[in-house]
């Protein structure tokens, strides 16, 4: 069963599609609109995400690049609108397909039915997860878990976390890190480096000490 995020400021449209991808064995989460969706995708990991292009308060396009700041869920995008454009503009922003309405629902299941098996094919070759003990970094699913339980955490301490486990047992210093994360034009200071340490370690519990201090130097990932 795969999880899908349905948006669209119709309702009759979310029921449809609701109605075929739960007959095919869908779990269905719907959204009414780009705002909404976002603050879902923050909160929930989505199999596929079905999308509307013109919605109030934020069109699906701007959702969409917005989600692909944090996910690579996969994307298929509706619109009633079928200009070359707009479908190349859609697939420049990183989705997976796009379906003219009005459509036929079978035929939307049938390419997200494609989709799902396109995207399991490629994560079961390409996906990149490290363990240790009880806690698992997924790189490409963009997860943390500790003792099976999702770790939520901001985009930058992603970043962060990802790039000192990637570089486990390296000492990586506060210049590199913060090159890294916040780029050569980064104007702040050390305190910000610092203050996502300070919160990283809270997020890892019983893991914190993984994170070890070098002083004078930066900071090191042990496992």
């Amino acid at each position: 069963m795969s999880k899908i995020l349905v948006v669209d400021d119709e309702y009759r449209i979310r029921e449809l599609i609701k109605k075929y991808a739960m007959f095919e064995g869908h779990e269905v989460t719907e959204a009414t609109d780009g705002l909404e969706a976002i603050s879902i995708c923050t909160r929930v990991q989505f199999d596929l995400i079905i999308m509307d292009v013109m919605m109030p308060e934020l069109d699906g396009f701007s959702a969409c690049r917005e989600i692909r700041k944090r996910s690579t869920t996969p994307i298929i995008m509706l619109s009633a609108r079928g200009e070359e454009y707009d479908k190349i503009h859609g697939f420049e922003l990183g989705i997976d397909d796009y379906v003219v309405k009005p459509f036929s629902p079978k035929e939307l299941m049938m390419r997200v039915n494609a989709v799902l098996k396109r995207t399991a094919l490629d994560e079961g070759q390409k996906r990149d997860v490290f363990t240790y003990e009880g806690m698992e970094v997924d790189f490409s699913a963009r997860i943390v878990a500790i003792d099976g339980q999702r770790v939520e955490m901001t985009p930058k301490e992603y970043e962060l976390f990802f790039y000192m486990v990637k570089n486990k047992g390296i000492a990586l210093s506060r210049e590199k890190l913060i090159n890294h994360v916040w780029g050569y034009d980064f104007f702040g200071d050390d305190r910000t480096l610092d203050t996502h340490i300070k919160l990283l370690r809270k997020s890892l519990g019983p893991y914190s000490k993984c994170i070890v201090t070098l002083r004078g130097v930066g900071y090191r990932f042990e496992a």
